[in-house]
Parts: C-alpha cells; sequence; structure tokens
C-alpha cells in the first residue's frame, strides 16, 4: 500500500505521516490489495480537515473526508468512515459471489 500524505496551508510532521500510515494498516484487513492512498491533510481558520481517496483492488475507489478541531481526531474519523465503506463494498461484494 503506498501512502501519499500532503498538506495544504500546513506542513505535515514526520508524526503525522507516521500516525496516517498506522491508522490505514487497517485497511488492509479488509482487503488483499488496497493500491494508492491519497490523503489531503488541511486547515481552514478552527477546523483540521482531513480526506483521503483510496484505491481497491477491483477498480474500486473509497473517498471520505473529516472534519474536526484536533488533526488526529479528524484522522481518526476519516479512518472510520473509510473501514465502514470498506465493509460495505466487501459484503457487497461477497454476495454477489455467493
Amino acid at each position: 500500500m503506498n501512502i501519499d500524505v500532503t498538506g495544504q496551508h500546513m506542513d505535515v510532521s514526520p508524526a503525522l505521516r507516521d500516525y496516517v500510515a498506522g491508522k490505514f494498516e487497517k485497511l488492509k484487513t479488509h482487503f488483499d490489495k488496497v493500491g494508492n492512498c491519497h490523503v489531503i491533510l488541511s486547515v481552514e481558520k478552527l477546523q483540521q480537515k482531513a480526506e483521503a481517496t483510496v484505491s481497491i483492488s477491483g477498480g474500486n475507489n473509497l473517498f471520505a473526508n473529516a472534519e474536526n478541531e484536533n488533526m488526529y481526531a479528524a484522522i481518526d474519523d476519516l479512518v472510520d468512515k473509510l473501514d465502514r465503506q470498506a465493509k460495505k463494498l466487501k459484503e457487497k461484494s461477497t454476495k454477489h459471489q455467493g
């Protein structure tokens, strides 16, 4: 899995990169081949935003965004949303196969 983290109106620290990489490992449990993950972290006034696009084998993409006053909380919310989407997509694909 290749994780690309970019920041808008902010510098992305190595600690934030490591945090994002650790959280995105959770998505590997649902799919064998997770391709590229593009994560954009941004700051707008007092809101911290995190959004991500994840490419999954089979030509599917997952997208989610989250806002919070704390960047780490926004990343947690983002990963939770992506996790729910991944579960839903996996259930949908197993129903069609079986």
